[in-house]
């Protein structure tokens, strides 16, 4: 498929449910093996070709911009997004960035970390006129089950999605790659006022315009609670070496591509 050069982080809400009442954290910078969390995403989409990250900020925003900048890199372009409305729900963050992306375009939030392989699998089954979510089969690896955004699937066909489906066959990893069709039913979504990122999606999904793309034995993990990051830690620092790996050899791979 063409080249993917732009994404999108959505990192604009406060952070309550890790930070606690401690207003001077800054949820996208809490320390993570050694490295402020944000910077994982940031070196994860650097690796995946990457030319353009459109970060959508709002909570303390001048103090988030100020700091990301340090993570910059000579041939990364940052775009900062203000969305005024960031108490709201993150389909508006998503649309906050409607101006400011003109082709496909990879999403996903600040505190969600990735194997870098998952990249290269989302990226190397994708059907560009579709929304293309990386899913994971692994449900009994999940950590906080209760919490995590369920998906219902046939085959590649996303079906539904929802953190209270009672049926379900896969979990959203939180890693999207969205066509601008995304912005039109993010806008139907926001009808009554608010919408959330998974209300785009489950519209798309009920025109059979929305693919699950399966992760297969790649690792993820989502960060919302102190329990989680913990989770994390001890993942990221058993697996080191394979980390490094995979970077290298996602690095390899597209260099491959780019060359052919």
């Amino acid at each position: 498929m063409k080249t993917i050069s732009d994404a999108v982080i959505l990192m604009a809400g406060s952070g309550s449910r890790l930070r606690g009442l401690n207003k001077a954290i800054l949820k996208p910078f809490i320390p993570l093996a050694g490295r402020p969390l944000i910077s994982y995403t940031v070196e994860m989409l650097a690796h995946a070709g990457i030319k353009k990250i459109n970060f959508v900020v709002g909570y303390e925003s001048k103090r988030v911009r100020a700091r990301v900048k340090h993570l910059g890199a000579a041939d990364l372009e940052f775009c900062f997004i203000e969305n005024p409305d960031w108490r709201r729900q993150n389909g508006i963050s998503a649309l906050a960035a409607a101006d400011h992306v003109t082709a496909p375009f990879l999403l996903t939030m600040s505190d969600h970390l990735f194997d870098p392989s998952i990249v290269d699998l989302l990226l190397g089954g994708a059907a560009p006129a579709k929304l293309n979510l990386a899913i994971d089969r692994k449900i009994g690896s999940i950590f906080d089950l209760e919490d995590a955004m369920k998906v219902r699937t046939h085959r590649d066909r996303l079906l539904a999605i929802g953190k209270d489906l009672k049926t379900y066959d896969a979990i959203d990893t939180g890693l999207l790659l969205c066509p601008l069709e995304i912005f039109e039913y993010l806008e139907r979504a926001k009808k009554s006022g608010d919408c959330s990122l998974a209300d785009g999606v489950r519209l798309m999904a009920i025109d059979g315009d929305a693919r699950a793309i399966d992760i297969e034995n790649a690792w993820w993990q989502d960060i919302d609670t102190p329990a989680m990051l913990a989770r994390a830690e001890t993942q990221l620092r058993s697996r080191p070496a394979c980390h490094d790996i995979a970077m290298a050899n996602a690095g390899s791979d597209r260099s491959n591509r780019a060359e052919n």
